[in-house]
């Protein structure tokens, strides 16, 4: 599913009310959900109702309600060809430029 929100904070608004939905379809009060992931009553229920929370609070919830497949291609590489991927090493192998001929070491 795409997001097409107009802002960070709608979008985190709607992750903490997917947080929210998730919990309670596991049947988790916020205590429990905050025990499992090691956080205060107060972030989880901050993060519900606001989506306000530090990255690493999104990814202890998403584990501890066994979401963490959203979160992979949040930030995944594009996918390349053989090709492309050879390319890209040639272009980053480093080359130097021939010594002029009055920089030569004489013998």
């Amino acid at each position: 599913m795409m997001l097409f929100l107009e802002s960070p904070e709608s979008i985190c608004r709607m992750v903490g009310a997917r947080s929210r939905a998730l919990r309670l379809a596991r049947n988790l009060p916020q205590q429990e959900l905050a025990r499992m992931t090691g956080v205060s009553l107060s972030s989880i229920r901050r993060f519900e109702a606001t989506g306000q929370g530090s990255f690493e609070l999104v990814a202890r919830i998403a584990l501890a309600l066994q979401a963490t497949d959203g979160l992979e291609p949040l930030f995944a590489l594009p996918e390349r060809t053989i090709a492309q991927a050879e390319a890209a090493a040639q272009a980053a192998r480093r080359q130097r430029a021939r010594k002029r001929a009055s920089e030569e070491p004489t013998a």
